[in-house]
């Protein structure tokens, strides 16, 4: 069974059109829309809707593939990964992690103390809306 596919309008200024699609997907796979053993729709299919060539998807395709987030069998279609919400779960976590790294170096260049960058983040942290059943930060001071 086909899984119905909502990807948004695609943009060649938004970057690379397979790396968009690549990006859909996985944002698809993070929310659970796209759960283990889904089908995406064929090269051709989502071509058309995406308006874009056969060889934008199929590269995009196998970039998830590569990363292990969907397979692929002869005859029969891709579908997502048993493990593919798993992978670019931890994939965004480590881009989470790269930009907390960032964001504490410029803190620091811009002479904020330790005690200041952690209360920065909480505050941000209370000020964005959750997506999850997270718990409130409890915790040691710094």
């Amino acid at each position: 069974m086909q899984t119905n596919l909502y990807l948004g309008p695609l943009s060649p200024a938004s970057g690379p059109l397979y790396q968009q699609i690549v990006d859909g997907i996985k944002r698809e796979v993070l929310a659970n829309r796209l759960t283990a053993g889904s089908a995406l729709p064929s090269y051709r299919v989502l071509a058309e809707q995406l308006l874009v060539s056969l060889i934008t998807v199929k590269r995009a395709y196998e970039e998830l593939e590569r990363e292990g987030i969907t397979f692929s069998r002869q005859g029969l279609g891709t579908f997502v990964a048993a493990r593919g919400n798993d992978r670019t779960r931890a994939d965004r976590r480590a881009l989470a992690l790269h930009a907390l790294r960032s964001a504490i170096q410029a803190g620091r260049q811009a002479g904020a103390s330790d005690r200041e960058l952690v209360q920065m983040l909480r505050d941000e942290l209370k000020a964005q809306p959750t997506e999850s059943n997270d718990e409130p930060i409890r915790g040691r001071t710094i």
